[in-house]
């Protein structure tokens, strides 16, 4: 018998029936050996040796896989196609006393791809297993070093990383930008004009042979100047320029792009997206979701052809091979569907969100392979003669051929002109004159971050979406409507904290040249531990200077208030904590009262405990405000808050209202007001 060692138990089964009755396959359920989470874990004086121990969950797992592996005939360590996978086939290798193995790796559960793959087994990459070793080293360093001095110096609960911190940092710097932003004010002017074969609008492109760009008339003075100009120009066409443009297709999914579209087009946040992506690629439906590689396998493009030929015709294929930008540092291979010739109404049953992403991936893949959208673009410049000259211009598009659009939309808008020809006269219909002031730049989304680290080599596709759960569960970061992030009070203190103290550990720069380094390891080209002796020695002595510079009452300043406790008769201040601004005791530790900061919003709406006839009052916990009894711990009792009344009827019960709530880490769904007897939630808002 031949034992199939994976990490989850999804895959066993499928993996089994490939394979046949001379093989089982188990799972390790993820990592086997990991730092221990009740200390540092990593012996900074002897050379950064990591002190890995068994995680409690994975001991009784440990035991069958060691029953199994003294009955096998050989043993297959097939474990994810990544840095994080070696690492976990190294660890079992370790852990289950293995002299002899085979490592084996595929990038897509189909049983031409399994089969290859133990056809050709390859040996433990410890290069690679070094790498994540070193991230997993350098990011418990900085976490178990920087968080307990964020306990000391402003609020227990709150955390720092190496990549997380960062992160938080370009959101709290382009929130910095927007207060900063002054309006500027500027004008469009355009002239709706008559020709013989129709109307178009142009706008204003030179004034006196110098050119006008979009902010370039400041006031209402200058356009009704130029306004009135206009209004007395004779107006006639000046040139007529037709060309052909065309608009390629995206390269197949990367796990960055693929978190990024299906937030965009689906409103998925990232977490969600990659726990979809993860369930399809276990499902064989999907290659592996981690990668940051835009290759394609021949075997794909060729499928990828004959459904594209066979479907759409000739025309609509182009075979083309995307490079990626930079060094590729995960799986080979792009987000594609196993299958290229499977379209979603083919693939079998589903949940509903299982559907909307592989239906993305599977667009995405075959526009990747298809022609170019073909446009007919038309310019017209105009010439208005008055005492200055003005040129104005006009342009429009038309589709000629649709190419990839067929299956993967894009934005256009279509704007035919009409026929005109050189010198003809056109004759003004209305001026449009309108004011503007510019906009400060847009909040990050978590799709436009995610975008944002990408670009500056922060981090890697396997870290994105942990990240953004961190900074949403420490309460770094709130979600705005229309999705924006938006740094809270506490995440701006932090950030502003280690901005201004740790610098380097929150450096775009430095964050970027360290993935550098990390890649280097993964090459070959370095050793491990002199990357983390390189970083440690800086960080230790900074560390070490500000825990003794800096203390707790210069960072979080306490504001005065003219309430007495009641239980000492101390003076009550007011203090910021992990979840905003509470009420406490001054005379703390001696005295622990605390209560939460009410506004007068929240008192406009009082409650009785219907359990012990107290009075409900606004509490705050991680996951928000809510009603709790003012006799607890005696009485228990909690209620939650509507968030927003939205006037809709719950499309479930049809007696209570819809309203929206803060989920757990941060998100924003609609419930009924009726829950726990009512159990309507939904990520998308009702019709009313």
């Amino acid at each position: 018998m031949y034992l199939v060692l994976v990490e989850s138990p999804t895959k066993t089964k499928t993996l089994e029936k490939f394979l046949g009755k001379d093989y089982k396959v188990l799972a390790s359920g993820g990592h086997v050996r990991d730092l221990p989470k009740s200390k540092l874990g990593v012996d900074v004086e002897n050379n950064f040796e990591p002190q890995y121990v068994i995680p409690t969950r994975a001991r009784k797992n440990i035991k069958l896989l060691k029953d199994a592996v003294k009955k096998a005939e050989l043993v297959y360590l097939s474990t994810d196609p990544d840095r994080e996978g070696e690492a976990i086939s190294f660890h079992l290798a370790h852990v289950l006393g293995l002299e002899e193995y085979k490592r084996v790796s595929f990038n897509e559960i189909t049983k031409s791809a399994v089969e290859e793959a133990i056809k050709n087994p390859r040996a433990l990459d410890k290069n690679l297993v070094d790498a994540q070793q070193a991230r997993r080293v350098l990011d418990r360093i900085v976490g178990y070093k920087l968080s307990p001095f964020l306990w000391k110096k402003v609020a227990r609960g709150l955390s720092a990383g190496r990549v997380q911190s960062v992160a938080l940092k370009i959101v709290s710097d382009r929130e910095e930008e927007i207060e900063k932003f002054n309006a500027e004010e500027y004008w469009s002017i355009d002239a709706l004009l008559n020709a013989e074969k129709g109307s178009l609008t142009a706008g204003i492109k030179e004034v006196g042979g110098k050119k006008i760009s979009r902010l370039d008339i400041k006031n209402e003075t200058e356009a009704r100047k130029i306004e009135s100009d206009l209004k007395g120009a004779t107006f006639t066409v000046l040139s007529v320029s037709k060309k052909e443009k065309k608009r390629n297709p995206l390269p197949p999914f990367t796990t960055s792009t693929m978190q990024q579209e299906a937030f965009k087009r689906l409103r998925f946040p990232s977490k969600f997206t990659m726990g979809v992506a993860q369930s399809l690629y276990e499902k064989g439906l999907i290659t592996y979701h981690r990668t940051d590689s835009v290759h394609l396998s021949s075997q794909a493009v060729v499928a990828g052809k004959k459904y594209i030929t066979e479907t759409f015709g000739k025309d609509y294929y182009k075979g083309r091979s995307f490079k990626s930008k930079g060094k590729t540092q995960e799986a080979h291979e792009a987000i594609r569907p196993a299958y290229p010739e499977k379209t979603v109404e083919s693939v079998g049953k589903l949940k509903d969100e299982e559907v909307k992403l592989y239906d993305l991936i599977w667009r995405r893949f075959t526009a990747s392979l298809m022609s170019e959208a073909v446009f007919y673009s038309t310019t017209i410049d105009i010439n208005a003669e008055n005492k200055d000259k003005y040129i104005l211009s006009s342009s429009g598009s038309v589709l000629k051929h649709s190419g990839f659009t067929k299956v993967y939309p894009v934005k256009f808008e279509e704007n035919e002109l009409p026929e005109v020809e050189e010198k003809e006269k056109l004759t003004l219909e209305e001026i449009l004159t309108e004011q503007h002031f510019t906009k400060p730049p847009a909040r990050f989304t978590e799709a436009t971050l995610i975008k944002e680290l990408e670009k500056n080599g922060i981090g890697r596709p396997s870290t994105y979406a942990p990240t953004l759960s961190t900074l949403f569960y420490r309460n770094y970061l709130e979600k705005l409507e229309r999705r924006q992030l938006k740094p809270t009070e506490i995440g701006k203190i932090v950030n502003d904290l280690l901005s201004k103290h740790f610098p380097f550990v929150v450096d775009r720069k430095f964050t970027s040249e360290m993935e550098a380094s990390l890649d280097k390891v993964a090459e070959g080209k370095k050793e491990w531990k002199e990357t983390i002796a390189t970083f440690y020695g800086d960080f230790a002595k900074q560390l070490e200077k500000k825990e003794k510079e800096l203390k707790k009452e210069d960072i979080m300043q306490e504001e005065k208030t003219n309430e007495k406790c009641e239980k000492c008769g101390g003076e009550m201040v007011i203090k910021m904590g992990r979840y905003g601004k509470f009420m406490a005791c001054k005379n703390f530790p001696e005295c622990k009262n605390s209560k939460p900061l009410t506004s007068e919003e929240d008192n406009t709406e009082e409650l009785d405990c219907d359990k012990c006839g107290g009075k409900m009052k606004i509490k705050q916990s991680r996951f928000g405000k809510f009603y709790g009894c003012e006799n607890y711990p005696e009485c228990k009792n909690i209620k939650s808050i509507k968030e927003e009344d939205l006037d809709i009827k719950c499309p479930e019960c049809g007696e209570g209202d819809v309203v929206k709530r803060r989920a757990k880490k941060g998100n924003y769904f609609y419930g009924c007001s009726r829950y726990p007897d009512c159990k309507f939630i939904s990520n998308q808002k009702p019709e009313k």
